[in-house]
């Protein structure tokens, strides 16, 4: 693995990166609470591609801003676009959790940047908002939204050495992954200045709409098809025992792309890539190499 820092938009952003420099390159897109260094455990299964790990806005040692309004989906979009740009264009993306928002983004608005999409446990915008807007399973799955983006938050989260933070997914998902010096290493990245502010604002600037379980959400915009589709081959790889993705998130997401595959992995959840990253770089390989 090697670190170093790169200027996006004339602000620092910190990457990690893994195998040859001439290999096809993965851009791959990490989620709340991880960093580009969560991606260890996927790229030494991959050893014939390029893993470019950036943190992204707000997460590790990359730029974080305090203004919600600087967490925009377009600016998170716009910071991965150029650094594909500064990369050199077409790559392939991989996104994970919040990941995945950034690089269905790419690949619905900046399509000529991305040569193949690979998302694993994330999800499109509009089966996502559909689920949360009915009121069902997954609206009483995401209640953890509304109150991550509360108030004071980053202080609950962070109190006891981050204890909070910690069994926020534990409670119903498998986190034995991360301890002892990977846990270590991820707390040294919760506690640089601002960075729980920055990650939570990811949450705080969504116009995601979480009602209450049982109320559906009205009045909602409109999220045409022409204009938030995949156009390049897709891949999904899903955690069968994700608890706070569920199926329902990704119903009807084949309306919005062209060319979808999916893959359920059973005995793991929304952290698979830490759970069976064999498994998983098997299946991206496997996927590529089909042409």
């Amino acid at each position: 693995m090697q670190e170093h820092t790169t200027r996006l938009k004339g602000q620092e952003f910190h990457l990690y990166e893994w195998g040859p420099a001439d290999a096809p390159v993965i851009l791959a897109l990490h989620g709340f609470p991880e960093y580009g260094g969560a991606w260890s455990d996927l790229a030494g299964h991959l050893p014939d591609f390029r893993i470019v790990a950036p943190d992204q806005r707000g997460f590790g040692q990359s730029w974080a801003p305090q203004d919600v309004r600087d967490y925009a989906n377009g600016k998170l979009v716009g910071d991965m676009a150029a650094l594909i740009e500064q990369i050199g264009a077409p790559v392939i993306v991989l996104g994970h959790d919040w990941g995945a928002a950034v690089a269905y983004g790419l690949a619905m608005f900046h399509p000529h940047l991305v040569s193949r999409l690979i998302i694993m446990n994330g999800v499109h915008p509009a089966p996502f908002q559909r689920a949360l807007a009915a009121g069902g399973a997954q609206t009483a799955a995401s209640q953890y939204i509304p109150w991550l983006r509360g108030d004071g938050a980053e202080d609950i989260l962070a109190a006891d050495d981050f204890a909070k933070l910690q069994a926020l997914f534990a409670a119903h998902m498998d986190m034995s992954w991360l301890a002892g010096d990977r846990l270590a290493a991820y707390k040294a990245e919760w506690a640089r200045p601002g960075r729980m502010t920055g990650m939570l604002n990811w949450y705080r600037a969504s116009p995601l709409v979480v009602p209450k379980p049982g109320e559906r959400a009205t009045g909602l915009p409109d999220l045409p098809h022409d204009k938030l589709r995949v156009p390049m081959r897709h891949l999904l790889i899903w955690g069968e025992n994700d608890t706070a993705l569920l199926p329902e998130a990704t119903e009807g997401l084949e309306d919005y792309c062209d060319d979808l595959t999916r893959v359920n992995v059973a005995n793991a959840d929304h952290w698979l890539h830490h759970q069976q990253p064999a498994l998983v770089a098997s299946l991206i390989r496997d996927w590529i190499a089909r042409g």
